[in-house]
């Protein structure tokens, strides 16, 4: 499909809640460097007129072909933001830095310790506190001294951040909070929807926090799938990360993978790494629950090893994950309205 056709139809499908004051942010970068923005707003497909439109809003995928025309053209992945351009491939060479990480943790100290390296007009910090860990953005030096340019700077270097660090672990990474030292803007909205968690404006400083036991999780990325990613990098910052398959998918073959095992919530979210509340809401968001597809899995083996095999009852319990044959005999009633033995009674009698 051509860009033209992909914006239209991704304009007609999904509403647009990118603000226009984003839009605004990177014309200011052409105007920086005494160059035109219309190649750039042609390429997303963006009318001109409507960066005189304070309530316009483009989709995220038109944001995404604007910035990464404008990185191409301008040179500089930061949009003007800091003191000195970051040439095309700089935030790539930081990604490279931290996917040798075992853990996330590792992975994030030292993407905030690089960043450094890019930069020192911003520096990056992990802390943890107990239960809390925090990823601070501290300006150092005379950063976007446009109002605009300066929130769209710090909103970006940490949904960068925390994208590439949910496309680490394939997941969206929860989040405890998100914060920004600047007054509550009028498009405040679209942090709700990029973040998924609390936004607190007037913040001493702008951070995210989470919870400290997701920073325990492996990195299951490698640098075959970082070359895949980088081919096209922008969508993991300009929209919430969606994990490689639905969670209901991911539940349902992790618990079949060992059915035999009492599932809990913490041992499928060390599984998938994943928070307990995250696995909770995602579940109902996709319109499932965690007991519902663990009866869902445990049914249908239950079906399939009374039809086709000759297990004892008890035997076939255990190897449903139940501790007793009592309790399967039980949920066996509730799912099919018959008891174990009589249902294998009649399917061997047709």
């Amino acid at each position: 499909m051509s860009t033209p056709l992909l914006v239209a139809a991704t304009a007609a499908q999904h509403p647009a809640h990118t603000p226009i004051a984003f839009v605004r942010s990177v014309a200011h970068a052409y105007a920086q460097r005494g160059m035109a923005v219309e190649g750039a707003l042609q390429a997303a497909q963006i009318a001109p007129q409507l960066l005189q439109e304070d309530s316009a809003r483009i989709t995220a995928l038109q944001m995404e072909l604007l910035c990464d025309h404008a990185m191409r053209e301008l040179d500089d992945e930061a949009l003007g933001w800091f003191s000195r351009r970051l040439p095309w491939g700089s935030y790539g060479l930081l990604a490279r830095a931290s996917i040798s990480s075992p853990s996330l943790g590792l992975a994030l100290a030292r993407w905030c310790r690089h960043h450094g390296l890019l930069t020192q007009d911003v520096a990056l910090q992990l802390q943890v506190d107990g239960s809390l860990a925090t990823i601070t953005l501290v300006v150092q030096g005379d950063v976007a001294p446009h109002a605009a340019m300066a929130e769209f700077c710090q909103l970006s270097v940490l949904r960068n951040l925390h994208g590439f660090a949910s496309w680490l672990v394939d997941a969206r990474l929860p989040l405890r909070r998100a914060s920004f030292p600047f007054a509550r803007p009028a498009h405040h909205g679209v942090y709700d929807l990029l973040f998924e968690a609390p936004v607190q404006f007037g913040a001493a400083v702008a951070s995210l926090e989470l919870d400290a036991t997701l920073l325990q999780l492996p990195v299951l990325r490698d640098e075959q799938a970082l070359n895949a990613m980088l081919q096209r990098a922008l969508p993991i910052q300009v929209r919430p990360y969606t994990p490689g398959q639905p969670l209901v998918q991911r539940v349902r073959q992790a618990l079949a993978s060992h059915p035999q095992c009492g599932h809990t919530a913490a041992s499928l979210c060390a599984q998938l790494h994943l928070a307990p509340r995250s696995l909770h809401r995602q579940l109902q968001q996709q319109g499932s629950s965690l007991q519902q597809l663990k009866d869902d899995v445990r049914r249908h083996r239950a079906l399939h090893l009374l039809h086709r095999s000759d297990l004892p009852l008890k035997r076939v319990a255990q190897a449903c994950g139940f501790a007793s044959e009592k309790s399967f005999g039980r949920a066996f009633v509730q799912w099919t309205g018959q008891a174990p033995g009589a249902y294998r009674q009649a399917q061997r009698a047709r």
